[in-house]
């Protein structure tokens, strides 16, 4: 699995005109699943998402997680993080998961996040979504369950 993290002061997400998940401060994830992912890619990088250590301690330090900030998480499946452009210009998604997989591990994923005691909002899986977000900082983490970066 793959996750793009941007720390924000709000982010939404909108399907077809209608807000599907809006937060105010905490963190936005845009998360991939690929093809060979299981449970445990998921365990891993919901972990590893709650206890990022990237929001600002009283001395303005990146020291502080989401769990000690009380932020909110708002999580949009976006399968173009497997998008694989080493030959050509046109994408290959040949490394994505197939959708009905995919699914099951987003929305264990979120599962993850809302049992560990945190806000969680979603967009729609599959769909159409525009996402919205203010980045402060900025501060955008990559992470990859296979630990690839």
């Amino acid at each position: 699995m793959r996750a793009v993290i941007q720390r924000v002061s709000r982010a939404k997400v909108t399907v077809g005109g209608e807000v599907a998940g809006e937060i105010g401060p905490g963190l936005l994830v845009l998360l991939g699943v690929g093809s060979g992912d299981t449970r445990a890619d998921a365990d891993y990088l919901a972990e590893k998402t709650i206890g990022l250590r990237i929001f600002e301690d009283s001395d303005g330090k990146m020291n502080r997680s989401l769990s000690d900030t009380g932020g909110a998480m708002l999580v949009v499946s976006q399968f173009t993080l497997y998008g694989d452009v080493r030959r050509g210009k046109r994408p290959s998604f040949d490394a994505a998961a197939p959708p009905q997989i995919a699914k099951e591990l987003y929305e264990y994923f979120v599962e993850k996040i809302r049992a560990a005691g945190l806000s969680c909002e979603t967009g729609h899986f599959q769909e159409m979504m525009a996402v919205e977000l203010v980045n402060e900082g900025p501060v955008t983490i990559l992470l990859d369950s296979g630990k690839a970066f």
